[in-house]
């Protein structure tokens, strides 16, 4: 059979399959069951004569949603939510990879946009951060103590209002995806930029090694987190700018899924990150070897979860996200 007649004469029950995987609470377990097999035997059919072909792969995408629906009403363990980030999250982190890798690109190139302009005119700070912040920082530079802002409120006060705040933007981030992937973008253009003016403003003081090792001691994982909460505005807006052989509608609820899944799979990281930034930063006398192990570990528990676990997890199921 040819591949556009098998696609013509499956196309519409593929249609009403697609709506069982989006809903499948008014679906009754008979025909989720009954979709599935059908579908697994569409996809045997196809991966026998079009290997290579998308319908294929969107066959396969089909199946595994039902599947997954197949199991919906199976209860769950309290076990789930350690498996939440040992498994699924790397999982979909793994589907995301592109996406990470495209978030990464865009603030690394903000923050060298934000660094060039801080270059060419020293007073861009003060259009990135406000005057008052600038003024007081410069203030703090004269007295001595250029890390003080880090060191103005109460721990446990400054770490409620720093941890919500980052968790705030990176679901700013993820919500953003909603304007397509140019949103997101937007937001990770803004974070790149003050990062960048806000790096070389204290470099052009003299002041690079010592604004780094405090910066870095929080940003590490909180910067990484909001590159991350990036990726999953990437996966929602992708969704529904790049289909793919699903519907439109249905991409961007797949995306949505995705990206939700791991937008909240940085929570312990902007946590952790609240806490070494209200509790750590503000000792600028702790030796240099210590920050550095800090920022060092943190990096390494980065590459780690976000990079290499992604990828040993999915080479060691055969699992595929729905």
């Amino acid at each position: 059979m040819k591949e556009v007649t098998f696609i013509r004469q499956n196309i519409e029950k593929w249609r009403a399959y697609e709506t069982i995987a989006e809903a499948p609470a008014i679906s009754t377990p008979d025909e989720v069951a009954d979709a599935y097999i059908d579908i697994t035997s569409d996809l045997a059919f196809s991966q026998t004569h079009y290997p290579r072909s998308r319908i294929t792969l969107y066959l396969n995408n089909l199946a595994s949603a039902i599947h997954n629906n197949v199991y919906r009403n199976k209860r769950e363990r309290w076990t789930r939510i350690l498996t939440f980030w040992t498994q699924e999250v790397p999982q979909t982190m793994w589907n995301a990879r592109r996406e990470l890798r495209l978030s990464f690109v865009i603030f690394l190139c903000s923050a060298l946009v934000g660094m060039v302009s801080q270059l060419i005119d020293p007073e861009f700070s003060r259009l990135i951060l406000g005057d008052h912040y600038v003024e007081m920082t410069i203030d703090n530079i004269e007295k001595g103590e250029p890390m003080a802002v880090y060191d103005g409120s109460p721990e446990g006060f400054m770490f409620i209002g720093i941890t919500v705040n980052n968790i705030y933007v990176s679901f700013v981030a993820f919500v953003m995806g909603l304007l397509t992937s140019f949103g997101t973008g937007f937001i990770l253009f803004q974070n790149g930029v003050m990062l960048g003016a806000f790096q070389t403003f204290f470099a052009q003081y003299g002041l690079l090694g010592q604004s780094a090792l405090a910066i870095w001691l929080h940003g590490t994982l909180e910067i990484s987190a909001i590159i991350v909460a990036g990726a999953a505005g990437l996966a929602m807006g992708n969704g529904w700018l790049f289909p793919g052989t699903y519907s439109r509608l249905y991409a961007f609820r797949r995306g949505a899924k995705r990206g939700l899944k791991i937008v909240i799979g940085t929570i312990p990281l902007f946590v952790t990150a609240g806490f070494i930034e209200s509790f750590f930063t503000r000792h600028t006398d702790w030796s240099t070897g210590l920050r550095l192990t800090i920022i060092l570990l943190s990096l390494a528990f980065i590459i780690y979860y976000y990079i290499l676990l992604p990828y040993l997890r999915h080479h060691g199921t055969n699992d595929t996200e729905n």
